[in-house]
């Protein structure tokens, strides 16, 4: 999937490719030679054909000319001092690459083809500053043609991507949209193997996280446990492509876009995706409020791919966070795209052969499991207690009641309805298996139950309350 340069980029270069550069100048104060300048001259401001002629004749040359051979400086190394002039080569080499493939093929056939430009990404800390950003440009366009015409990974790639992701996890986390974008456009023009998928997985607290930081935003969720993707009511939707929290369509599709790459690698990144970023509320989130069917696309490709091959993990959390009720809904709506239909009811079918299978003690185990709670029929069901309290609590070692701790000691701060849902579920397990009270209370719980009697929410009052009166009822048989 080819994706057009970021405009901001491009407007970048254009200005760069405009600026009258004072070459002769340049060469008397020993920032160029009389070599370098005649190899410029000869392919810059040409047609592309032109200039694909001029290098295919003498193709090593100008390999020498942008990285270097034998004694030789490059035109990079020798200009070092000159910002003006490093900002010009390293947009005119970009273009060089593009234009006669030949060139990157040369330049790629040197020990060390990548080293100069690396160096360049740590130009300075401004991020402003376009040396780096040409450096990784260019960087990007070459180690995509290394990735995709290598045989099998080379050390170069594994060498260089780490010191690019870093780089372009920078321009993501910046708050300016137009670097944000160029970020993740050259992100996902460099996830074209399983290698560079792995690398960028290793990093992924550096390039993973600031990705998710604005689908989060979007959606006007923050990143904890006590988020508000789970309650359904955010809304993203506006007149001018403007989406939650200032964030453009265009730069959320292609975050969309760098997930679903990386989606492919299912089994490695599944579950680390749901345990860090709660992605599978945060997609259906996106879902209920995605303006557009190419959003809706990669979204559904994504869990598609994510719940495949992560049946046993990811399932029950979509499940538990309603994506059968949503699937449904989309599927009663007008849509077109072939590739977004063919997800969908791969989607339905995962997701009904799961359900098919389904106790209510396992809807109940799973969303336990998932880490949130809501008010499903089981918990305020008299039946489901009597049949299943002493199920829940001896099942697996007690995992279940060991994970109801977990999500009772959050705060909840933006999902009080947890805690109270918590706080009846304990009410009924004390109730029907009494005997286990002392085991709930080694994990912390009856503790938790007398302090969230005092909690600023009324529901969260009231149902601690009536647990404790449940505990209470048998204080005098211990």
């Amino acid at each position: 999937m080819s994706l057009s340069p970021p405009a901001y980029l491009s407007s970048l270069q254009s200005n760069i490719r405009a600026r009258p550069i004072p070459w002769d100048g340049a060469v008397r104060a020993g920032n160029l030679t009389e070599d370098h300048l005649k190899k410029i001259k000869s392919v810059d401001k040409v047609r592309k054909d032109q200039r694909k002629q001029t290098i295919e004749k003498d193709v090593q040359s100008y390999s020498a000319l942008l990285v270097g051979g034998g004694s030789e400086p490059s035109v990079l190394e020798k200009a070092a001092k000159r910002g003006d002039i490093l900002q010009y080569i390293l947009v005119l080499a970009t273009d060089l690459i593009n234009d006669a493939p030949e060139l990157a093929t040369a330049i790629l056939k040197l020990p060390d083809p990548y080293k100069g430009f690396l160096s360049l990404l740590s130009h300075s800390n401004n991020p402003e500053d376009p040396i780096p950003l040409f450096a990784a440009t260019f960087l990007v366009n070459l180690i995509s043609i290394s990735l995709t015409t290598s045989p099998k990974p080379a050390s170069r790639d594994d060498k260089a991507l780490p010191l690019v992701y870093s780089y372009l996890s920078k321009l993501v986390k910046n708050q300016d949209s137009g670097l944000q974008d160029i970020g993740v456009q050259h992100t996902s023009q460099l996830l074209r193997t399983q290698q560079a998928k792995e690398l960028f997985w290793k990093q992924r607290s550096d390039t993973v996280d600031p990705l998710f930081d604005i689908l989060r935003k979007a959606v006007g969720a923050a990143k904890d446990n006590d988020s508000s993707l789970w309650s359904g009511n955010a809304s993203i939707r506006s007149s001018d492509t403007r989406l939650g929290g200032g964030v453009g369509l265009q730069l959320l599709y292609h975050c969309l876009l760098v997930i679903w790459q990386l989606s492919f690698e299912g089994e490695l990144v599944g579950e680390g995706l749901e345990a860090d970023e709660e992605i599978v509320p945060l997609y259906i989130q996106l879902l209920r409020v995605s303006p557009k069917e190419k959003t809706t696309r990669l979204l559904l490709a994504t869990l598609n791919n994510l719940l495949s091959s992560n049946q046993e993990t990811l399932i029950p959390t979509a499940t538990t966070a309603r994506l059968p009720a949503l699937l449904s809904n989309l599927s009663g709506r007008h849509l077109t795209d072939p590739d977004l239909l063919e997800d969908l009811e791969a989607l339905k079918a995962l997701l009904e052969e799961y359900t098919r299978n389904q106790t209510t003690f396992d809807e109940y185990a799973d969303e336990v499991n998932s880490g949130h709670l809501r008010w499903s029929p089981p918990h305020r069901n008299p039946t489901f207690w009597r049949e299943n309290a002493r199920k829940i609590l001896e099942e697996k070692k007690g995992e279940l009641p060991k994970k109801l701790a977990e999500i009772m000691a959050k705060p909840w701060d933006n999902d009080k309805k947890v805690l109270a849902i918590g706080c009846n579920d304990l009410g009924h397990l004390v109730k029907e298996v009494p005997e286990y009270r002392s085991r709930l209370e080694k994990l912390g719980l009856k503790a938790r139950l007398l302090e969230l009697m005092g909690d600023s929410d009324e529901n969260v009052r009231w149902e601690s309350l009536k647990a404790v009166g449940e505990w209470l009822r048998y204080t005098s048989d211990r």
